[in-house]
C-alpha cells in the first residue's frame, strides 16, 4: 500500500491575507499542487477565517473537479457552520479535530470517551453525505478504554497527531519510546476497519523513519514545513522531495 501525500495550503492564505488583497493566489498554488502527483490538498477554514476563508473552500471545490484523480481534505471543528460547509461542499474527506477558536493551530485528539455520542452523531451527518471521515487522535493520551469509544463511534480514519515524535526527533531514546507507543496503537487500530493517516510537525528530515516505523499510514498532512521549504525551493520541486521520501520508505 502506498501512502499519499496530502499538502496543507493554510500557510499561502495567510501570507495573502496579511495584505488583503489576493496575493499569493491561493487557487493558483492550489493548481500547482494539484499538477504534482501529491494525492490532494488540506485545508483548514477557521471562524476568523485567519488563513482559509469559506470562500476559498467553495473556490478550491469548484478547481478539484477538473482533477479526478485528485482529494479535498477539509479539516476543522464540527461547529455548525463548519458542518454546514462541510455537508454542501462534500469533500472527499473530512478530518474533525477538537480546537477551540482561539488555538492558533491543531495541538490535541479527541477524547473519544467523552465526545463518544457527540462524534457519533457529526459522523452519521456526514455518511450520510458520503464523506470519509477521520479523526484527530494523539497516541500519547490514547488508551484501551479510548479505543473502545473508538471502536463504537467507527470514524473512517485516524489521524495520529504527530507533534510528540517531530519535538523528539533529535532526541534517540525519547524518539524511539514513541515511535513504539505509535506502532502500538497503530497495530490495534488496523486489527478494526479503522484506517490511519499522520501529521502535524512532519518534515523532510523526520518523515522518512515515521513511515518505515509506520508502513500502514494512508495519507500524511503536510503544511507548515512543506511550505515553509517550498520558498527557497519552490512549491513543486518540495512535493516531489516528499514524494520521494514516500517512495523510499516503503520501497
Amino acid at each position: 500500500m502506498k501512502t499519499q501525500l496530502s499538502v496543507n495550503i493554510n500557510k499561502i492564505a495567510t501570507l495573502r491575507n496579511a495584505r488583503g488583497k489576493n496575493l499569493p493566489d491561493l487557487c493558483y498554488f492550489a493548481k500547482i499542487v494539484l499538477q504534482t502527483k501529491a494525492k490532494g490538498l488540506t485545508i483548514h477554514p477557521r471562524p476568523d477565517e485567519r488563513h482559509i476563508r469559506y470562500q476559498d473552500v467553495k473556490d478550491i471545490k469548484k478547481l478539484i473537479k477538473n482533477y479526478l484523480d485528485k482529494e479535498l481534505n477539509i479539516e476543522g471543528y464540527p461547529s455548525l457552520p463548519f458542518m454546514e460547509l462541510v455537508k454542501k461542499i462534500k469533500p472527499h474527506q473530512c478530518t474533525l479535530v477538537p480546537d477551540s477558536p482561539q488555538v492558533i493551530t491543531s495541538h490535541e485528539g479527541w477524547d473519544f470517551i467523552k465526545k463518544e455520542e457527540f462524534l457519533i452523531e457529526k459522523i452519521k451527518e456526514m455518511k450520510e453525505k458520503s464523506i470519509r471521515v477521520s479523526l484527530f487522535l494523539d497516541p500519547l493520551k490514547f488508551n484501551l478504554k479510548q479505543n473502545e469509544s473508538l471502536q463504537k463511534i467507527n470514524p473512517d480514519r485516524v489521524e495520529f497527531y504527530t507533534e510528540a515524535y517531530a519535538n523528539s526527533y533529535k532526541n534517540k531514546k525519547k524518539r524511539k519510546k514513541i515511535l513504539a507507543l505509535y506502532q502500538k496503537w497503530g497495530k490495534l487500530i488496523q486489527k478494526s476497519s479503522i484506517d490511519l493517516n499522520a501529521g502535524h510537525d512532519l518534515n523532510q528530515e523526520n518523515l522518512l523513519e515515521l513511515l518505515k516505523a509506520l508502513p500502514y499510514i494512508k495519507e500524511i498532512s503536510i503544511g507548515q514545513a512543506l511550505i515553509s521549504e517550498s520558498l527557497e525551493k519552490g512549491l513543486s520541486s518540495t512535493i516531489h522531495s516528499y514524494l520521494k521520501i514516500i517512495k523510499s520508505a516503503l520501497s
